[in-house]
């Protein structure tokens, strides 16, 4: 993991200035374009110049959870390998999304409970699922070592096949209970601040998904200064995949759409692995679950949309991308005052 970590470096400060002052230039009112200026700087930082991030795949990461056991979702476990298959197909929500925006999915088993090995899929299952995290430890250090470098080696892969902007996705079944765990670790927050109604439960329910996370976070009582543990701690096995991911397109240079509150609280993980990793990361979109509003204001990152999404797969980064694509093509291809002869 040092490897990777070593090759991370902050965003490229010249090109960001070089890109504040073409901003300056070009025909519009200077701020006219508001967020989306500010977005076409940040783009030049990562790349080191105005470029269109293109193209562009979505990578579901799935995996199982053993908190299921809790009862904290009203969803079976099996549902997670059925959801696979629709991938597969075609027939998600994010397939639909992603045709429509010109993005590529890529689908990857990194713990799911229930055999896939007949889809069509990227196989790299670490173990059949976490434990369960208000018991034990949901995973070894070896597990979310091993994890974290499926993501890592997946996003190297990608930029080699020449995929120049990477979006996350995540499927499984009580992955948001996990979420709120590992997001009131980094933040210093209570359980009741950042679980939220995952799929759609009740107030008993949510009530008691609560009190899971609650007891979980004082059993384990992890530091926010200690990543892997609390990886350990909590999982997910797609949360480790998810920051390795997030750590290797950082350490490519390229950005990073973070979706939902799953991709926040592994931004987070990751964050804490090497901070400059925040400098390539894009918030696609605020998800209607709570602990990712107070995940993106530890980040420091605005999310492009706010829709009150809360589905994952990857919907809210792929949604964004077409926004993130026109911040740029304005940066690299709108004409300057200079060039089309206008006073400014």
């Amino acid at each position: 993991m040092d490897t990777y970590l070593e090759r991370i470096t902050p965003a490229d400060q010249a090109a960001m200035r070089a890109a504040e002052e073409r901003q300056a230039r070009l025909t519009k009112p200077a701020g006219s374009l508001g967020v989306l200026e500010e977005l076409s700087v940040k783009l030049a930082g990562m790349t080191g110049a105005p470029a269109v991030p293109a193209p562009a795949v979505v990578t579901v990461f799935a995996a199982d959870h053993g908190v299921h056991a809790q009862n904290v979702s009203p969803w079976p476990q099996e549902v997670t390998a059925a959801m696979l298959a629709n991938f597969a197909a075609g027939g998600a929500a994010v397939n639909a999304f992603a045709k429509n925006n010109g993005v590529d999915v890529r689908v990857v088993d990194v713990g799911v409970a229930t055999p896939v090995e007949q889809l069509d899929i990227i196989h790299a299952n670490v173990r059949p699922g976490t434990r369960d995290l208000s018991q034990t430890d949901a995973l070894t250090e070896d597990e979310a070592r091993r994890a974290i470098a499926v993501g890592f080696d997946l996003a190297e892969r990608l930029v080699q096949d020449g995929y120049r902007c990477l979006l996350t996705g995540d499927m499984g079944i009580a992955n948001t209970t996990a979420s709120a765990a590992l997001i009131a670790t980094f933040i210093g927050a209570t359980a009741d601040a950042v679980t939220g109604r995952g799929t759609g439960i009740d107030d008993a329910a949510l009530a008691h998904k609560t009190a899971v996370v609650r007891d979980a976070l004082a059993l384990h009582a992890v530091p926010p200064t200690e990543p892997l543990k609390a990886l350990q701690a909590y999982g997910g096995l797609e949360h480790a995949a998810l920051a390795g991911y997030i750590l290797g397109a950082a350490a490519n240079k390229v950005p990073v759409i973070l979706d939902g509150v799953i991709a926040g609280a592994a931004a987070l993980v990751a964050q804490a692995f090497h901070p400059a990793v925040i400098d390539y990361c894009v918030a696609g979109h605020r998800s209607a679950e709570p602990g990712h509003a107070v995940a993106l204001k530890q980040l420091g990152l605005q999310p492009l949309v706010d829709l009150d999404l809360r589905l994952g797969e990857g919907t809210g980064a792929v949604l964004a991308y077409p926004i993130l694509t026109c911040a740029a093509r304005a940066l690299a291809e709108m004409a300057t005052f200079e060039d089309a002869g206008i006073s400014s």
